[in-house]
């Protein structure tokens, strides 16, 4: 299964494309740039959602569900928004088919235009601003906290499974508030939200930050992320949290009425993340051998292959497995015993090491005769014979814990080595080809120093570190007064 998958240090695009492909997770669909999830890959984000989607809910929100569709007014209500998503926008300008009078299959009816064309979502906050105007007129109706677990569409060109699709999975949370301080507090709280789920779950380390304002959201006032590190050196925007100040409560005239009885507008906050993580968990981790999944995210954490000839050892096999299973499950851990009898053990242990299944056990007639089982992990490939005699059910959750730990700390290693600070425009440039990572260093927070150095060397400025310590120097490309440090990267 995993045999031929190319190398990383080769080509790191063709082996992500075709880890994607043949770890099962996606493919592409008749309609370009859009993707079929296939089942293995749909149960990964299962998992990350189901995760999500409780941390959302521990901090207060609910989900509910806002139309597809967007009237083509609603855009031009809010300037920057409109300005930063015109270019990626589906449209819908008739409602009807009808045979073709020559034969030719169907055509669009030219007597069913719609009056105004509707926008099929590249992102939500207009068609929800518009409806916060009818819940929202005393401070008695604040904050209101809501999330939406949806599809969007956002005409992107250059597409790549999972990090970047003209339609995605995502979530999308929009809160209003009575104040200033409340909203900023939420879209803080939500980057952190994301982060704990990145590094406790993906077992991703993250750097938290605040964007340049080239980068920031459009129609945001602030826009705070989550950025990672992958294997390549490249960075990834893992998540975003924006503080919309009252730009979308005055685009969509939403007030309420304070304690006070005064008449305000409200303040806003929206934030994302999408199955583009499901791209980050693969180019985070996984190896030449394939996929390589953090326990608390895979859909099966330990698969059992039965090692027999013929059906009296398989028997006899699967009914020693079944207390090991039974125990397995009452803790909490999926398991699953392959006893397809088309494959033999060798093309198993390859296709589930190909999946990334975190670990492995085999049982063979030697094994029942010494009452043992093998004991392989997927991260480090390491195996170990271990003595049915102890709780296999505890040294699997202890070895899963160690997994979790272990492939965090390996990323967080990765991604310390790879973050180099520089004081001038040359190391800059060296380190960007030879290093490549994230690279620390000072900015005269200009637009045109931003564009300039993206446009000579393709690094963008993924953020200001959030609460990072304030560093006074001078811009390595303008030699302007800087006040603090940024990182720079290469990103998708």
């Amino acid at each position: 299964m995993g045999k031929g998958l190319p190398k990383r240090s080769e080509d790191y695009s063709l082996w992500y494309n075709e880890l994607v492909k043949r770890a099962d997770l996606a493919e592409n669909s008749p309609v370009r740039g859009c993707m079929v999830i296939k089942p293995y890959g749909y149960s990964i984000w299962e998992k990350m959602q189901a995760e999500i989607d409780r941390m959302f809910k521990e901090t207060g929100h609910s989900n509910a569900y806002f139309p597809l569709f967007i009237p083509k007014s609603y855009l031009s209500k809010e300037a920057d928004h409109v300005e930063g998503f015109a270019k990626e926008c589906a449209v819908v300008t008739h409602y009807r088919l009808k045979n073709d009078e020559n034969g030719n299959g169907v055509v669009v009816d030219p007597d069913a235009k719609l009056e105004e064309e509707l926008i099929v979502r590249p992102t939500s906050e207009t068609v929800i601003w518009s409806t916060y105007k009818n819940w929202i007129q005393s401070y008695r109706d604040l904050p209101v906290l809501v999330n939406q677990w949806a599809n969007v569409v956002r005409w992107e060109m250059r597409t790549r499974l999972f990090l970047r699709t003209a339609e995605f999975l995502w979530q999308e949370g929009h809160t209003a508030h009575a104040t200033k301080k409340e909203a900023i507090a939420e879209s803080i709280q939500m980057m952190e939200v994301y982060a704990r789920f990145a590094e406790q779950f993906m077992a991703m380390p993250v750097v938290r930050g605040i964007k340049s304002e080239s980068e920031r959201f459009a129609g945001a006032v602030e826009t705070y992320c989550i950025e990672a590190l992958m294997q390549d050196g490249k960075a990834l925007q893992a998540g975003t949290s924006h503080f919309l100040g009252q730009n979308f409560a005055k685009a969509f005239d939403v007030k309420f009425t304070s304690k006070e009885g005064k008449l305000e507008h409200v303040w806003g906050t929206s934030w994302g993340v999408s199955t583009r993580l499901m791209g980050a968990l693969i180019m985070a981790h996984s190896d030449d051998q394939g996929l390589v999944l953090p326990p608390k995210l895979a859909p099966i954490q330990v698969v059992i292959v039965p090692i027999y000839r013929g059906e009296e050892q398989l028997e006899v096999i699967r009914e020693k497995a079944s207390g090991i299973i039974a125990d397995l499950r009452a803790k909490g851990v999926s398991v699953k015993f392959d006893d397809r009898d088309a494959f033999k053990p060798g093309y198993k242990f390859a296709e589930w090491e190909l999946k990334g299944v975190p670990v492995r056990l085999a049982m063979g007639p030697k094994d029942l005769e010494n009452n043992s089982v093998e004991i392989a992990r997927r991260d480090t490939g390491v195996k170990e014979i271990f003595s049915l005699e102890g709780s296999i059910s505890e040294k699997v959750e202890t070895l899963l814990e160690d997994i979790q730990s272990s492939i965090y700390s390996k990323a967080l290693v990765f991604r310390d080595e790879k973050t180099t600070p520089v004081d001038s425009y040359d190391e800059f440039k060296q380190m960007l080809d030879e290093k490549g990572g994230f690279i620390s260093a000072h900015w005269d927070g200009t637009a045109e120093t931003e564009e300039k150095i993206k446009q000579e060397t393709k690094a963008t400025i993924r953020c200001m570190i959030f609460n990072g310590d304030d560093e006074e120097g001078t811009c390595i490309y303008s030699g302007k007064p800087s006040a603090r440090r940024v990182l720079f990267a290469r990103a998708y």
